[in-house]
Order: C-alpha cells, then structure tokens, then sequence
C-alpha cells in the first residue's frame, strides 16, 4: 500500500548581496523563469537554514561569497498552468547578506551574473523576476 503525499510548497531562499548601491542579479539558465533576472539563490536542502542556503547557493551560481545578516522578507511564488491552477507553490526567504569577496561569474543555475545599481534595475530593460526591483530597495533601506 502506498500512500499519495498531498503537494506542499518548496521552501526556498535567495541572497540580496547589497554593496555601494548595488544588488548581485542573475539571468535564469533554467525553469522556472528561465531568461529572466532574479537574485542568486534555490532550494533549501534537509538540515540547512535558510541563511546557510542562500549563502550557498549565491556561491554555487556566481563563485561570490558573503555573509548572512538576516532574514529581509519572504516572497509567494504561485506557478499556474493556463487554466489557472496551481501546478508549483515556493516560499521564498530573502536574505540579506554583506558582500565579502569575489567577482560575479555565472555558473550552475545562472547564464549571466553580475552588480547592477539598485536605482536602474526597471530602467536596463531587463526581464525582472517578480519584486525583484521592491526587494533590492528594501535591502538598500535596510544597509544605508
């Protein structure tokens, strides 16, 4: 007898680099979003915090290395088919980190990493990932 396990939501975390004005984005080499703009960050493994993981991951994507501060907020991702359903449900923890060492080379999960100015973000015609532009604000409020 096996039992169906009900869907839940993936716990995920992303890393808000914030240092001189500026965020570390990647372009999305995979699903979802792929093509599009976000912060460095995935799933947060069995074991791991959500500080751990967005450190990590941040490492894992743009050789970058930084350090957690403390939770920023946390973001909703409902992924729907055309009809409207929910096919993938994600919690999000941003994480602001101080930026420690490296330069952003993309890697794993990332086609292109880089520092982009948080006062340009919505102006560089980037495909921005949702709040993305809100979330760099905040990590700019909270670091000045």
């Amino acid at each position: 007898m096996s039992l169906i396990q009900p869907a839940r939501p993936v716990l995920g975390a992303i890393a808000v680099v914030y240092h001189q004005g500026q965020v570390i984005l990647i372009q999305r080499k995979t699903e979802p979003n792929l093509g599009w703009w976000g912060f460095p960050g995935g799933h947060v493994e069995l074991g791991e915090t959500a500080m751990q993981a967005a450190t990590r991951e941040l490492f894992e994507e743009t050789s970058v290395i930084a350090r957690p501060l403390n939770y920023l907020t946390n973001i909703d991702v409902l992924l729907r088919n055309e009809a409207g359903e929910i096919q993938k449900q994600y919690l999000l923890t941003a994480v602001l980190c101080a930026y420690e060492s490296g330069t952003p080379v993309p890697d794993d999960d990332a086609q292109q990493a880089c520092w982009l100015p948080v006062d340009e973000l919505e102006n560089r015609g980037l495909e921005l990932i949702d709040q993305v532009a809100e979330v760099a604000r905040l990590a700019q409020r909270k670091m000045t």
